[in-house]
């Protein structure tokens, strides 16, 4: 014989019928002329068609082993190798899978789009939780049909085209002989029902847009940006299918007094120089009313004040974060005659007429830095 069909498939002589089966579904799905449209690859896939069409059937197997020709008349073959005994379900079974992957007809009923919701909140409502009644625009199920989409008293007709299947199959013949595909159905677009009769509420829609008002717990410790998910309170899919998720989005109003940190909360208060040197009590307004702190004799400026336990609320945790009071000194810029020579007695009294530039620990000045550089230290 002039062809080693062997070869071909590139399978050794005494390869067993399922590795020949193998070798030709891996080149089929290279060599297929949907995949390499090019001439050369569609002759190389009549080859390796025509020798898996000797070696898979035993009798032609064995006259080409024999040096006969496989395709004569008693071989049961029709001119050229094309005939009869051609493998076309191996040719689905490499592309499809085996029984043409039967998919029947799709459910009109999908499931609805999710939706986000922004939901602005003050601190207070954030760090303790709130309820709200939220406003939604949505799709809600039609109450004239249920869904089914067709008008009352009616229901869907089984498609007279494809007869219930979701899809029609069409014969076409080509060089390999005669294939069959299959596409959804065009009557019925795939659905192997038809809607005569559509629901005049929704349209054959099986859903209508409306405006709902729901009730939300929005739990304490939320911030800004936080979603919240409630689970099928979204827009009811086509069909009537189960409806998406609505999320709110947390936005977090700026307070006038606090900034929020995750869970702490920071403030500044201003008191006066001598506050500061003496000390004295403040009233601070917190998230929980109104409370006395001790300013101690000697605060210095940027000094922190906390208030345990007077942050926000963890969310699902117990607990709460610190309300932290940041101290600023503020020093005079306008004196009176009465109140300069006061200021300039004290400062003699404490020898701080003329004070000493003092640099605290990793403050050095420019000159001091240099020379430590050229020390080595």
């Amino acid at each position: 014989m002039a062809k080693d069909y062997y070869a071909t498939l590139g399978v050794r002589r005494d390869a067993s019928q399922e590795e020949i089966k193998k070798a030709y579904r891996r080149l089929a799905r290279e060599l297929h002329p949907d995949v390499n449209p090019d001439p050369e690859t569609q002759e190389r896939f009549k080859d390796i068609t025509q020798a898996y069409e000797v070696l898979s059937d035993t009798n032609k197997r064995q006259m080409y082993d024999l040096g006969a020709d496989p395709f004569s008349s008693g071989a049961g073959a029709g001119a050229g190798g094309f005939g009869a005994g051609f493998p076309f379900s191996d040719i689905m079974d490499a592309f499809f899978g085996s029984a043409g992957g039967a998919r029947g007809p799709r459910s009109r009923a999908r499931r609805g789009r999710n939706a986000t919701i922004r939901v602005e909140l003050d601190l207070a409502e954030t760090a303790f939780g709130t309820t709200r009644e939220i406003v939604v625009d949505t799709a809600v199920l039609c109450d004239v049909c249920h869904g089914s989409g067709a008008a009352a008293g009616t229901h869907p007709d089984t498609c007279d085209m494809c007869h219930g299947r979701g899809e029609v199959s069409q014969v076409t013949r080509s060089f390999l002989g005669q294939v069959m595909t299959s596409r959804p159905c065009p009557q019925c677009g795939g659905y192997g029902s038809v809607i005569r009769n559509p629901c005049l509420e929704c349209s054959g829609e099986g859903r209508v847009r409306t405006r709902r008002t729901i009730k939300v717990r929005i739990p304490a410790g939320v911030e800004d940006g936080t979603h919240i998910q409630l689970a099928g309170e979204g827009e009811v899919g086509p069909g009537g299918g189960p409806p998406g998720d609505l999320f709110l989005e947390i936005a977090e109003r700026a307070h006038a007094i606090f900034e929020r940190r995750g869970d702490d909360l920071h403030c500044t208060v201003q008191i006066p120089m001598s506050a500061a040197a003496l000390g004295t009590s403040l009233t601070i307004e917190t998230l929980d009313g109104a409370e006395e702190i001790d300013v101690r004799p000697g605060t210095q400026a940027g000094q922190v004040i906390p208030l345990y336990g007077r942050g926000v609320q963890r969310l699902n945790e117990t607990g709460r974060g610190d309300l932290l009071i940041h101290v600023n000194v503020e020093t005079p810029t306008k004196l009176d005659a009465q109140q300069e020579e006061l200021l300039r007695e004290l400062a003699k009294l404490r020898g701080e007429e003329r004070p000493p530039g003092k640099f605290s620990p990793g403050q050095q000045g420019f000159f001091s830095r240099l020379r430590d550089a050229f020390n080595g230290r």
